[in-house]
């Protein structure tokens, strides 16, 4: 089982749906304009696809979308690296508001239409009607063949990027040669010009700080010497005073308590104070008037300034200046050697010639496989003779994708020469080779629910029943869902689901009903004959029935009461 369930609101003609869906090969019928692929395009934004304001039902303010899987077990490592709950169910879920706007979920989480996309393709494989117009593009063959052999591009990929980027590095480096040259000579000549300075991280405050000291030392002087003087005097100095202020309340302090701790808060103060007096007179001991050395800071200063001015930065921000032309030229000289570049060149296009060619040789040894398994399948499609080819040649260029250019040939007759499809195949071949594709490499992929879209269209009689048969055979193994207008595919079918248009006074809205029995004898009289049945269209309804599935009870098997709620199937 896959797709369980999908529930739409207000969405493009339809008000509200609930669809239980079921194992084995399913398709969806109706008239006309109906609205036939609307199931399919909700699932598709249910999967991240582009969202419209366009989907929103008229009048309504937003679209509700839910489809509900079982979750497979290639699934559950992406959910718990994407930090979703990984159940045995899985829930999908977008909304779209008449303004475009677009949210969505997974598990109840809010995630990204993106998210929603890599999911998407790891449970439904989905095949357009318009699929056979791939065949001409050749990146889409090229990819189906690397799905069809299980390798990717990713390594050949980043060695590609690798290598153009060090091809690029190389060759701009060969196109400024001078240029460089001119750089790397100025930067040289402005380091060894700092350099003959030899700045120190530190050394501008230091020297700033002793020629401030040196050009104030006088000043300095008479100010330490006038502050001895007025500590030390011999009767009006501070250390005098302190010292008998400090001896009268020592001698009152047995009679007043109070007077002990401001005996101990002078005596501090003497303290503090004698320690000022004797760092003074070390001060004088050490400081004198040095003019050489206030030369000799002059000078060193001027040279910092005149640097300073020449590169228009602040002094204390040469040795930086010096380390960033140090590191640029370090880079230059890296940018200006050649044969480095040109190894790593080298090596890198080694690199990506070696996994080109592990490439390669899997894309080999997988196209006559593909090419047998297509033509096989082309055989049943009206097409009996015809041979399919995967060609796989040397490209004029090496890419991002190998060195290999793909092309799918083909013969729709016997004894012809393969061409390539899109020069010889008509349409009606185009959509059936593509179907045949289709078949083929659904039998190889891994999601567990594949979807198609009309890809019968342009074939009929006996090749319509056989597409009918391929699905029918693929509904064994695989939930297989097919829009389609031809009576052979649908009386192939395990399920039938037919898609109506109602139109009322509130306005036109499609539903879809689960038909069985009799109801589904004149859905497939319909398709032969048109609306109105005759008892000849309805005898044949009822032989395509009886030899599409002779064998297979869940064709006859009704579905469970759950299988289909909507609105218009409760009115009925």
């Amino acid at each position: 089982m896959a797709l369980r369930q999908i529930t739409l609101r207000d969405f493009v003609i339809v008000q509200t749906l609930e669809l239980d869906l079921r194992n084995g090969f399913t398709v969806l019928t109706g008239e006309t304009g109906a609205g036939k692929s609307i199931l399919i395009d909700a699932l598709q934004l249910a999967l991240g696809a582009r969202a419209d304001a366009g989907v929103v039902r008229e009048g309504c303010s937003k679209t509700d979308i839910c489809a509900e899987f079982d979750c497979p077990a290639h699934a559950r490592p992406w959910l718990d690296e994407g930090g979703f709950e990984a159940d045995d169910r899985l829930l999908l879920r977008r909304t779209v508001d008449a303004q475009g706007k677009s949210r969505a979920w997974i598990n109840g989480t809010p995630a990204t239409a993106s998210q929603l996309r890599s999911l998407g393709e790891m449970l439904v494989d989905i095949h357009g009607q318009h699929a056979w117009q791939s065949l001409t593009r050749p990146e889409s063959v090229r990819g189906l063949l690397d799905a069809f052999a299980g390798v990717n591009t990713r390594d050949t990929a980043s060695r590609w990027a690798q290598w153009r980027a060090d091809l690029k590095a190389l060759q701009q480096a060969r196109a400024a040669q001078a240029t460089l040259q001119q750089e790397r000579e100025r930067l040289q000549w402005q380091i060894s010009e700092v350099d003959k300075l030899g700045p120190g991280d530190d050394e501008w405050e230091e020297l700033d700080a002793q020629h401030k000291r040196l050009s104030h030392a006088q000043a300095l002087l008479d100010g330490a010497q006038g502050t001895l003087q007025a500590l030390q005097e011999d009767e009006g100095g501070a250390v005098s005073a302190l010292t008998r202020a400090h001896a009268l309340l020592q001698a009152q302090e047995h009679i007043e308590p109070e007077f002990a701790n401001l005996a101990d808060i002078l005596a501090s103060s003497l303290a503090q104070t004698t320690d000022v007096v004797h760092s003074l007179h070390s001060y004088l001991r050490h400081a004198d008037i040095d003019p050489q050395r206030l030369t000799e800071l002059d000078e060193r200063m001027s040279q910092w300034m005149g640097l300073a001015r020449r590169y228009k930065r602040p002094p204390a921000e040469l040795p930086a200046l010096l380390k960033d032309w140090k590191a640029s030229l370090h880079e230059l000289d890296a940018a200006t050697d050649l044969d480095r570049l040109q190894a790593s060149e080298s090596a890198s296009a080694k690199a990506y010639q070696a996994a080109a060619r592990t490439l390669s040789m899997a894309r080999a040894k997988a196209a006559p496989k593909l090419s047998a398994s297509i033509s096989q399948a082309m055989q049943g499609l009206g097409m009996e003779g015809g041979k399919f080819e995967v060609s796989v040649g040397k490209a004029a260029e090496p890419s991002p994708d190998g060195i290999d250019d793909v092309v799918f040939l083909v013969a729709g007759h016997p004894g012809m020469t393969p061409k390539p499809v899109g020069k010889v195949a008509s349409g009606g071949e185009l959509s059936r080779i593509s179907l045949a594709i289709a078949v083929t490499t659904s039998e190889l992929g891994a999601a567990p629910t594949l979807i198609f879209d009309e890809v019968d269209s342009g074939v009929g009689g006996a090749v319509a029943e056989t597409v009918g048969r391929l699905m029918q055979q693929l509904g064994r193994d695989r939930q297989v869902l097919a829009v389609t207008h031809l009576p052979q595919v649908a009386a192939c079918a395990h399920h039938h689901l037919k898609v109506a248009k109602n139109k009322s006074a509130q306005g036109t809205t499609s539903t879809v009903l689960v038909v069985q029995q009799d109801e589904r004898v004149a859905e497939i009289a319909r398709m032969l004959g048109g609306e109105r049945s005759t008892e000849t269209t309805l005898a044949h309804a009822r032989e395509m029935l009886g030899t599409a599935v002779p064998a297979l009870a869940e064709a006859t098997t009704p579905p469970s009461d759950s299988s289909i709620s909507s609105t218009a199937a409760r009115k009925r």
